[in-house]
This record gives structure tokens, C-alpha cells and sequence, in this order.
């Protein structure tokens, strides 16, 4: 699966390292504010492009999905336009920052078709894992 990644800041090495473990993946864009401010990450994960344009990264051939680790007032518009190119499109959390753009993303993925998930990793952070339990076993209570 090719793939691009939209962000190359802390949660975008993340995601560039858990991908460099998965066989078959194969990053093969990298968008950043800057195509200067990118470039070192795609050098260092070996990224064969890189860009401050997402509309260009979209364009490259075989590109089957893109994950956004943008800032959050971007992942509306940013993962409308990869609906939009027939992308795939993972966006971390949270997926919009009001539930206007949230529902305006439901609304393009189903006129798309493609697959759209938000990031929900924190749910493995041990500290909401913690909290969870508790909330489970009765201890808190949430109002």
C-alpha cells in the first residue's frame, strides 16, 4: 500500500516508524508546511517525495491513502481533500475541531466511499486505561 503522510512533526514520526515496521507499506510522500521544513524527516525515513502541498502529494502515482497528523484546524479541509482524490484517509485526533466539520467529513466520506477512520490510540495510553477500569468497576462515575 502506498501511502502519504501529512505532518512530520511528533505524532507524524510516530506514525512513520510504526509504518517502517509494517511490510507492504510504503510511504512514498511527505507534506509539511514547508517543502524545506519537511525534508530532513524524508531524507532520514528515506521518502522518495516531499512537498508543502497536500493537493500535490495526492496527485502521486499508485498513492492509496494518507494519514493526516496536521494541526487540528486543518484535518476538516485536508481530509475532505483526500475523500475528494478517492484517498483513504486516517486523521488523528480529534478528527475535526467543531461537530460542524466532524459531520461535514461524514457527509464526504459518504459521498466518497473510500475508508476514513479518526485516531483513537489514547485509548491505550495506561493512564485512560486506568481511568477506564475504575469507571468500569464502579469507583468513578461520569455525569
Amino acid at each position: 500500500m502506498k501511502v502519504c503522510l501529512a505532518g512530520q512533526g511528533a505524532f507524524g514520526i510516530e506514525h512513520l516508524e510504526a509504518m517502517a515496521k509494517i511490510p507492504g507499506v510504503e510511504v512514498v510522500s511527505l507534506v509539511g508546511s514547508t517543502k524545506e521544513a519537511v525534508a530532513p524527516v524524508a531524507k532520514q525515513f528515506n521518502i522518495p517525495h516531499w512537498t508543502g502541498d497536500l493537493a500535490e502529494s495526492l496527485k502521486r502515482p499508485g498513492l492509496e491513502a494518507v494519514i493526516l497528523s496536521t494541526p487540528t484546524q486543518m484535518h476538516a479541509s485536508q481530509g475532505e481533500q483526500c475523500m475528494r482524490a478517492g484517498k483513504h484517509v486516517m486523521i488523528e485526533i480529534p478528527m475535526a475541531d467543531s461537530l460542524a466539520d466532524s459531520e461535514s467529513l461524514v457527509r464526504a466520506q459518504q459521498e466518497s466511499g473510500v475508508i476514513v477512520m479518526a485516531g483513537h490510540t489514547r485509548r491505550f495510553n495506561p493512564s485512560h486505561q486506568w481511568i477506564h477500569k475504575r469507571v468500569l468497576a464502579g469507583e468513578l462515575k461520569i455525569l
